[in-house]
């Protein structure tokens, strides 16, 4: 009985890749210097050309050979085994920690809201500024007649 081997899917794995890093398709396109819909169709191609991968792998903060292997499984594997408490032997935890704080994470998403809206409102106080002085440029104009 013949076995045939899955074919690679690289796009599915680098949207795996990104979705784990937090990473939207929207900044990861922005950090290329392509559009989100290139970066959708480069997550849905089986094959990505080494210097593309290459690119997506710096972003990313990983090397383009583990996007080339990553695994579900791999990842499953490994988080069931840095949360198994029956180890023993030499600690595993005491040379790992977990990178993501999601009280971090909320701070950031405030202070990115914060200064969004800061510049919401700098920009509204320009817009009533431009609309004063456009009242006001024309209350000149209806006096001169």
């Amino acid at each position: 009985m013949e076995t045939t081997m899955k074919p690679v899917h690289i796009g599915k794995k680098i949207s795996r890749i990104r979705e784990l890093r937090g990473i939207k398709q929207e900044s990861l396109a922005h950090e290329l210097g392509v559009s989100q819909q290139t970066v959708s169709r480069i997550e849905a191609s089986e094959a990505v050309e080494e210097e593309t991968l290459a690119k997506i792998a710096k972003v990313l903060d990983v090397n383009p050979e583990a996007i080339k292997n990553y695994s579900d499984d791999a990842v499953v594997n490994f988080f069931n085994t840095f949360n198994d408490t029956t180890i023993s032997g030499p600690s595993f935890n005491n040379h790992c920690s977990i990178a993501f704080n999601p009280i971090e994470k909320l701070m950031d998403v405030m202070e990115e809201n914060k200064k969004l809206y800061e510049r919401l409102l700098q920009s509204e106080k320009e817009k009533l500024q431009f609309e004063r002085e456009k009242v006001e440029l024309m209350e000149r104009l209806l006096k001169k007649e």
